[in-house]
């Protein structure tokens, strides 16, 4: 999947997330509970392989939170 996997610096407020854009879709899902947030416009096969990959990078999104929100 070639999507971004993105941080914007002024959602200090919320719990851990990650923004996820792709021609024109975008999906945001909470990292420690991994769950989605909100859709607009990918297909559920395409949430089920974000979700996924998200899954396997946890600890290091996670990381990289923490890293740069504390």
């Amino acid at each position: 999947m070639d999507s971004d996997f993105i941080f914007y610096c002024h959602e200090t407020t919320e719990p851990p997330h990650i923004h996820i854009d792709k021609d024109g879709s975008s999906a945001k899902f909470w990292l420690e509970d991994i769950s989605l947030a909100r859709n607009i416009g990918f297909s559920a096969k395409e949430l089920s392989k974000i979700r996924y990959i998200i899954l396997e990078n946890q600890k290091m999104f996670l990381e990289k939170w923490n890293g740069y929100f504390k």
